[in-house]
């Protein structure tokens, strides 16, 4: 068994030929989080890579500055600071 498949589920299948073999399903995609205070992202879906290519656009991430890496609250704050500049 491959290292990467070791967390995902598994499930033992009878195939017609009488044997039993292994089915390895997909391991369930983490949140988005913060990049500052690691909290979780609203807005951001919980789905792998792959699915998330066939989500449109703009339901991928919220539609503002660093919407989708920081929450707003942290957002907030470095927009304030780079205004203070």
């Amino acid at each position: 068994m491959k290292k990467s498949e070791r967390r995902a589920p598994k499930r033992f299948v009878k195939t017609p030929g009488g044997k039993s073999k292994v089915h390895i399903g997909k391991v369930a995609a983490k949140p988005a989080r913060c990049g500052m205070c690691g909290a979780i992202l609203a807005g951001v879906p919980r789905v792998r890579p792959s699915e998330l290519s066939k989500i449109p656009r703009s339901s991928r991430r919220p539609n503002r500055p660093y919407g989708g890496n920081l929450c707003p609250s942290c957002s907030r704050r470095i927009i304030k600071e780079l205004a203070r500049v």
